[in-house]
């Protein structure tokens, strides 16, 4: 069985992009592709522009994969301090990406002690604390209700303002996805074009 087949994407620094499609379409093994988990067998994935291409995208994973033995700050913190920076200047920046997702009251609990939407809540923070050029988000709402998945989706949006990465999004959602200005729906392993793309609008 072929995950993804027959899909040509390229992407510029500030695109957003929804890749929508079901469960079981290829749209984790396409994100996975692009951030270099996984090599294609046949085809190219490239990064033009960018050294070490792999450490400046981050992934927000659909499982929210954080650490049981570190609190939430640390579970954030982690991919700064394993970059170089300082313990204490990881924890602040950690801390200020937690309160983009509105998680910064969580800084101190450990992952058994918060729910699993508030745990992808942290997953996001955890990439926003590293200002990725490439932000790749797998069904980052698929675990939360309306009004914190719009939340954690604005988060991202504003990431990818300030920084100027682009961002791509998968999802299930048609709601989700018209807050992105390009949409492409995704089946059995193929990208088809989708009709009429939609700027970014305030969520209800």
């Amino acid at each position: 069985m072929v995950a993804v087949h027959g899909a040509t994407l390229s992407l510029k620094p500030g695109d957003r992009l929804a890749i929508v499609g079901p469960s079981g379409s290829g749209k984790s093994s396409l994100l996975h592709l692009l951030a270099g988990l996984e090599q294609p067998t046949s085809g190219t994935v490239i990064w033009p522009g960018l050294q070490d291409a792999p450490r400046h995208i981050g992934l927000v994973f659909q499982g929210d994969s954080l650490i049981p033995a570190l609190d939430v700050a640390e579970n954030t913190a982690l991919p700064l301090v394993l970059a170089g920076m300082a313990d204490t200047q990881a924890r602040q920046e950690a801390v200020a990406a937690l309160a983009l997702v509105d998680a910064a009251d969580l800084a101190d609990r450990l992952p058994e002690e918060i729910s699993g939407g508030q745990a992808q809540r942290v997953a996001a923070a955890r990439v926003l604390a590293q200002s990725p050029r490439l932000i790749l988000a797998d069904e980052p709402t698929g675990r939360l209700d309306h009004a914190t998945g719009a939340h954690v989706l604005t988060a991202l949006l504003t990431a990818s303002d300030t920084t100027g990465a682009a961002l791509v999004v998968t999802t299930h959602d048609p709601a989700i996805a018209t807050r992105l200005t390009t949409q492409l729906n995704m089946r059995d392993g193929r990208l088809m074009a989708a009709a009429d793309p939609a700027p970014d609008t305030e969520a209800p």
